[in-house]
């Protein structure tokens, strides 16, 4: 390390490969502000940029130059302390696209988070049948479209703008109304949970 300019060179050429992006993402984020590693590989590091781009974009900097012989040096400089907030994406575009398929159409994809997020489309009466929800609780709000919430005890009318609070463990069927329905879901992130539950159409 230097300690003048916090740069740092970070060999990982001779290392087992499924060793390579941990040991390089641990040496940038203990990098202060400022400070730069100068990666030294093999090949050059396609999906590490990809990973970069992903969880950090608009905080850093890369200059990758091919070297005699086929190795390539990467100089990474750190320009903040955390990753910067961002827009992920606009519900107002969303809401105007016209979707083909049902499903999540959008998801929050940093590596590093502790919110999983995504974005619902059905297509008109289509459902997500009945189901107990995950050990934690859920926000969601309705963007496009309308449909009907059957909860354990009662239904209720979705509409656009609405906010719904989904306790946990609670039980929840979606059904889209006639003109399908998009909604955003919201909860601490727990790697194992799946938000999207099996689609049926009303008629199955």
């Amino acid at each position: 390390m230097d300690e003048q300019t916090g740069g740092q060179v970070v060999d990982v050429r001779n290392i087992p490969k499924a060793e390579r992006h941990p040991k390089i993402m641990a040496a940038y984020n203990a990098l202060p502000a400022g400070g730069y590693l100068s990666l030294l590989n093999d090949h050059e590091p396609v999906n590490l940029h990809k990973e970069f781009e992903r969880n950090l974009p608009g905080t850093y900097t890369w200059q990758a130059t091919e070297r005699i012989g086929g190795d390539w040096e990467i100089i990474i400089t750190k320009l903040a302390s955390t990753p910067a907030p961002r827009i992920m994406t606009n519900t107002a575009w969303l809401g105007e696209q016209e979707n083909t398929l049902d499903g999540a159409i959008w998801k929050l994809e940093p590596d590093a988070r502790d919110l999983d997020a995504n974005i619902i489309a059905l297509q008109p009466n289509q459902e997500i049948g009945e189901h107990r929800g995950p050990d934690l609780d859920v926000l969601i709000h309705v963007f496009e479209g309308t449909g009907t919430l059957h909860t354990e005890i009662d239904s209720i009318s979705l509409n656009l703008g609405d906010v719904l609070y989904l306790p946990a463990r609670s039980r929840r069927h979606f059904v889209a109304g006639v003109h399908g329905l998009k909604y955003f879901s919201v909860h601490q992130r727990k790697k194992t949970l799946g938000l999207m539950p099996t689609l049926r159409t009303k008629n199955d």
